[in-house]
């Protein structure tokens, strides 16, 4: 290290996260481009190849457990936090671009997120959420206790062969959508609402 780490490492420690060094060596096959403002919890599990920009909390309570793939892009603002629930991160995503939560802080709270998402601009999940590989959340949305069907990513060229979309803003609880098929909602997301995404690709 360049300069004294001694008492940032002190202050990690006694919050659960890894000292600097301990971060730099938990992930030697990632790509980390400030390992000052990266905060990893003590047991948390992490794949290769991610790209962690400034500013990104892996948080683990008491109880709680988060594992990650492959290739995630994790940009500046995005936070987990699990306890005494769990997170588990598949490969090829990309979180935050604009800010992303996902907090398993409850009894019984379990979220996972499968391959190839994309969750930006503010979302936030909570609670037992599924999010299925190529499913997207696009906006300042809190996810609730939601399941979104996995898919192909967003770059499909057929939109009903995507995974599922909340797009807009507002809150979604208690929501199930299938493939292909996507909410735009502003303020409250509602079933009823539900379209198919060539809906919005005309």
């Amino acid at each position: 290290m360049l300069f004294d780490t001694t008492q940032l490492d002190r202050m990690r420690r006694e919050l659960g996260y890894l000292t600097v060094e301990e971060t730099l060596r938990h992930v030697k096959d990632n790509v980390v481009l400030d390992p000052f403002s990266l905060l990893i919890g003590r047991g948390v599990v992490i794949g290769g190849r991610n790209v962690f920009y400034p500013n990104v909390t892996l948080t683990l309570g008491e109880g709680g457990a988060i594992s990650i793939g492959d290739r995630n892009t994790f940009h500046s603002g995005a936070a987990l936090f699990a306890g005494p629930g769990r997170i588990a991160i598949g490969s090829g995503n990309q979180l935050g671009e604009g800010g992303f939560i996902a907090k398993a802080n409850r009894a019984g709270a379990s979220i996972e997120i499968g391959d190839h998402g994309r969750y930006l601009g503010g979302a936030a999940v909570y609670g037992e959420t599924r999010l299925g590989s190529g499913s997207q959340i696009l906006g300042a949305i809190t996810a609730d206790n939601c399941a979104l069907g996995a898919g192909a990513a967003y770059h499909e060229p057929d939109p009903d062969a995507r995974g599922a979309v909340l797009k807009g803003f507002g809150s979604a609880r208690g929501l199930t959508l299938a493939c292909g098929q996507v909410i735009l909602g502003s303020g409250v997301f509602d079933a009823k609402d539900v379209k198919p995404q060539w809906f919005f690709h005309r």
